[in-house]
């Protein structure tokens, strides 16, 4: 079974999955790194210990190969969910896809700091001690996680313009703030910090 979760509310995104996945024993697999040739293997193939799988994909939508090729895997006898921060409803694999597949969307009410974040992010592409410092003035009103997931809604807009090297780098960095901030006992904006702080160096 296919589960499509998608929106910015990553918090409510994230107990979605653990109710129908399990809390810790799912695998997680990034999309946009996948090859057409993966996806045999990921939705039909068997583990060693189970013939059931429970997997996580994130962000397949950016990788557009191995997106046209899902509706070919609806019989997947695992136990599937795709967590994407936006979809193109206009898109033909959208289409051939909602009758078939369930959709849940999470979407978090306005923020009036979300123009800011967007400006954070834009300032640490060039200075990320000055995005640092912009940073420190919001973060006591807001979620790191959350704020997260506005990065990434941002970084997935820049890769949508512009496939490179450099944005594939950031939206696999920004993954793995994304895992470490729901999985880790640091300080989480000492995180996001240090991602700000790498961004322009990617």
């Amino acid at each position: 079974m296919i589960k499509f979760f998608y929106g910015d509310d990553r918090v409510r995104a994230k107990k979605a999955i653990e109710q129908f996945l399990g809390a810790t024993d799912y695998e997680i697999i990034e999309g946009a790194d996948l090859d057409s040739a993966d996806l045999p293997s990921i939705f039909l193939g068997n583990s060693l210990f189970a013939t059931t799988r429970t997997i996580l994909i994130r962000d397949l939508t950016v990788n557009k190969p191995a997106y046209e090729k899902l509706p070919d895997y609806l019989n997947t006898p695992h136990k599937v969910v795709i967590l994407e921060l936006k979809l193109d409803k206009r898109s033909a694999t959208y289409k051939s896809l909602k009758d078939q597949v369930e959709f849940q969307e999470f979407t978090l009410p306005k923020n009036p700091n979300f123009n800011l974040v967007f400006d954070i992010y834009r300032t640490a592409k060039h200075d990320g001690a000055k995005a640092v410092k912009m940073l420190e003035k919001i973060q006591a009103e807001e979620d790191p996680i959350m704020f997260c997931g506005l990065l990434i809604s941002q970084a997935l807009k820049d890769f949508n313009q512009k496939q490179g090297t450099k944005e594939k780098r950031v939206l696999k960095e920004l993954s793995k703030l994304d895992l470490d901030l729901k999985s880790t006992s640091l300080q989480p904006w000492l995180l996001v910090q240090s991602f700000l702080l790498r961004l322009s160096s990617l």
